[in-house]
């Protein structure tokens, strides 16, 4: 029967099209790597997430997230890319988690129920939290490395953590987990030397802070604020989005 997911279907298969269909994936960080993870799941079949983020829609995010536009801006990410997601397949099971994710809450999240984690967050504590978690429980996941200040989007591939170089968010994460005795983690990175950005107040939110009002955690806040294209974090996303179709349906080469 033709369906939406019909030229899917042709590529992949019924088998594993209907694992597409019954699998639910979580989510976690919602912005320019993590929209871009969302939109191309559920174009490929995944019918059922949870999408954790406690950020709002930001002017600044215009330049690079596919759920900002001038009407979204403001609003919860979690909420609009839901909206999204069910306009793309009203069929979809779609659950917000309008929070930032930490090990103090780790414990609310149903780890043992996802069938894959995207790790999508900023924070290294947030990431190796997730990692510990999905490990605990069993559950495959993809973690997203250093995005920020990169121009080379052809330069991601994916790799395990202990094959990673160049990246100082991947630096962080091997000590880090190498600490806690994880063997290895499935991760999107680039060998690229991050860029410096430029120094212009003018245009910096550490200055000109324009995050909505009641936003919990503003630019502010950050020890640094990268610089950003539109075409790296959305590559990003497609490359992680990939991984976790083809880890579902069993299609990865051996």
């Amino acid at each position: 029967m033709l369906t939406q997911f019909s030229r899917t279907e042709l590529l992949i298969g019924k088998e594993a099209m209907d694992k597409l269909n019954a699998s639910r994936v979580a989510v976690f960080g919602v912005g320019g790597v993590g929209g871009y993870v969302c939109e191309a799941l559920a174009r490929s079949g995944v019918q059922a997430f949870d999408l954790v983020d406690d950020d709002k829609v930001c002017l600044t995010n215009l330049n690079r997230q596919i759920i900002a536009t001038r009407k979204t801006v403001g609003r919860y990410k979690a909420e609009v890319m839901k909206e999204r997601i069910l306009e793309i397949n009203p069929k979809a099971d779609v659950r917000i988690h309008k929070c930032f994710f930490l090990p103090e809450n780790a414990a609310e999240f149903p780890f043992e129920e996802y069938d894959y984690v995207v790790d999508a967050v900023d924070t290294v504590t947030a990431k190796i939290e997730l990692v510990m978690k999905a490990q605990e429980c069993g559950v495959p996941i993809i973690s997203s490395m250093g995005a920020g200040n990169k121009m080379e989007a052809s330069m991601f591939q994916v790799a395990d953590i202990y094959k990673t170089k160049v990246c100082p968010l991947a630096k962080v994460m091997r000590r880090e987990l190498k600490k806690r005795g994880v063997k290895k983690l499935k991760v999107v990175y680039s060998e690229e030397k991050p860029m410096e950005p430029v120094e212009d107040m003018a245009v910096s939110c550490r200055s000109n802070c324009i995050c909505p009002p009641g936003a919990e955690h503003k630019c502010t806040e950050r020890r640094a604020i990268p610089g950003s294209m539109a075409f790296v974090p959305s590559v990003v996303g497609l490359i992680i989005a990939g991984e976790v179709v083809k880890d579902l349906c069993g299609l990865q080469k051996r």
